[in-house]
């Protein structure tokens, strides 16, 4: 193991969107190719928004997609509890050393207080920051402020310099002495903020390298100060941790990729039927390659040639169709069995096959899958391509039928029915042999033309998996029934 410890600490709130886990997958390839540790720890100190389900969410997310943890829930480590919630003592602690050390004060401004300043502050186009009014009041002051029932708020004394850091994706970057407020640590409630708690944490768990979204970039000038304090106090030996500010994630028209955007659903593309492997190598090339023309690559694969070198820092768009497309060469790239396998909870789902399948059904499953497996771009995709071998009735698509049911389709279906009557095999070659033979070679039709009311009356669509190998496993009796079916009405 090395040095090197990085960690993914997300807000348990709502559902896990692709960006976020963006983050989580960058910082796990680092960690592994470092031969460091990845540490996962859940930000929940915002009780009114933070829930159980979305830490649930979070646990299965990161486990169904294989980025292991090192350190963090489920799994422990020496630097635990890895929820902030359980974390409380922790913070009142640095809160009390801070203000004992002059670090930090008590500020009692009211909220309209502040909203009138700042408003004043615009109106002379000035920074709308806050403005130090409590910095150095007075004991009397902070008593007579108590006495009028004001609770403090608690702020961190930003120091009067240049803060300058050498970021591992965007290079020096520096922020001018005054730019960044003070800020605050603690609510008047007594609940810390996540300014106080993230780098309290991070310090705390010996985190060397912290690597975030770009929308972070303008806290780190804080979090360096409040890191800084802390060794100027002896709370923490530190070295301070070194920052990488990783890509925004682009949506649709160019925006940053948010929560509210259908999109950036992590559940979404479960519920569709990616496959964890496409998705990590999809979320991989938002922002990192390989080189070359490299895009098909597993997680431990881009965790061998994971740098940070590699990273570019502009934004990078989410393609869905790139990523669907990365997909299909995914499940392409499975071996047959296990993509069965993958495939069974979705045809569970969709009420192909049962909950517990028999025999028969899941022999039918291992036969079709390799007719359609060229043709999937998702998982779920696979029900509407098979389903018509598990139902003896099927439902004709209205549309399809349009487009198909021409005038030569009756004559079609009839001279269909005569050929495939009577063969003495019932064979994907016998079938095809027999069909082109009476519609192709006796009545000179083109192939669509001969073969689309067939296919339509066997799947009910006029896209499915190949004809011939299709009603082979559907069996003779029932494919020139749906035949016969077709033609009557």
């Amino acid at each position: 193991m090395s040095d090197v410890r990085v960690r993914f600490c997300p807000s348990p709130t709502g559902n896990p969107h692709v960006g976020l886990i963006r983050t989580a997958l960058f910082n796990w390839a680092f960690a592994r190719h470092t031969h460091g540790t990845f540490v996962f720890r859940i930000e929940d100190t915002d009780a009114s928004r933070d829930s159980e389900e979305s830490y649930q969410a979070l646990i299965d997310s990161l486990q169904w997609l294989g980025l292991d943890w090192d350190e963090g829930p489920e799994v422990g480590g020496p630097f635990g509890p890895y929820r902030q919630s359980e974390r409380g003592t922790d913070y009142d602690a640095m809160v009390d050393a801070l203000v004992a050390g002059g670090y930090a004060y008590e500020c009692f401004c009211s909220t309209e207080e502040l909203d009138a300043r700042r408003q004043q502050a615009m109106a002379e186009k000035r920074a709308p920051g806050y403005d130090g009014h409590c910095r150095d009041v007075s004991d009397e002051a902070r008593s007579a402020y108590r006495a009028e029932g004001r609770a403090p708020v608690v702020r961190f004394r930003m120091p009067d310099r240049d803060c300058t850091w050498n970021d591992l994706i965007r290079g020096e970057i520096t922020f001018a002495a005054g730019q960044i407020p003070d800020f605050v640590l603690q609510r008047a409630n007594g609940e810390p903020l996540y300014t106080l708690v993230n780098p309290t944490d991070d310090a705390a768990m010996r985190i060397t390298h912290v690597l975030r979204g770009e929308d972070l970039l303008s806290s780190t000038p804080r979090q360096i100060a409040l890191y800084e304090a802390m060794i100027d106090l002896g709370v923490f030996d530190g070295p301070v941790p070194q920052f990488g500010h990783l890509p925004y994630v682009m949506g649709e028209g160019n925006k940053k990729l948010s929560k509210r955007d259908p999109e950036s659903s992590l559940q979404m593309y479960r519920d569709q039927g990616y496959l964890p492997e496409a998705l990590t190598n999809y979320l991989a090339l938002l922002g990192w390659s390989p080189g070359g023309d490299v895009e098909f690559f597993s997680k431990e694969q881009m965790a061998q040639s994971f740098s940070l070198e590699r990273v570019n820092p502009n934004p990078a768009r989410f393609d869905v169709k790139k990523c669907t497309a990365i997909n299909g060469d995914w499940i392409r790239h499975l071996a047959i069995d296990d993509l069965v396998e993958r495939l069974v909870p979705y045809l569970q789902r969709d009420g192909v096959i049962g909950s517990t399948p028999s025999a028969q059904d899941m022999d039918l499953v291992r036969a079709v899958v390799p007719l359609i497996s060229e043709r999937l771009e998702t998982l779920g995709q696979a029900s509407a391509m098979v389903g018509f071998l598990f139902t003896d009735e099927i439902a004709i698509d209205a549309g399809d039928a349009e487009k198909i049911m021409g005038d030569q389709a009756g004559d079609v279906l009839q001279a269909a029915e005569a050929a495939l009557a009577g063969l003495d095999e019932w064979t994907t070659e016998a079938i095809e042999g027999a069909l082109r033979s009476a519609l192709i070679d006796e009545r000179g039709l083109k192939p669509k033309v001969a073969f689309g009311p067939v296919r339509l009356a066997i799947t009910g669509r006029r896209v499915s998996p190949p004809l011939f190998e299709s009603m082979e496993l559907l069996g003779a009796d029932r494919s020139l029934d749906r035949i016969r079916s077709l033609h009557a009405s």
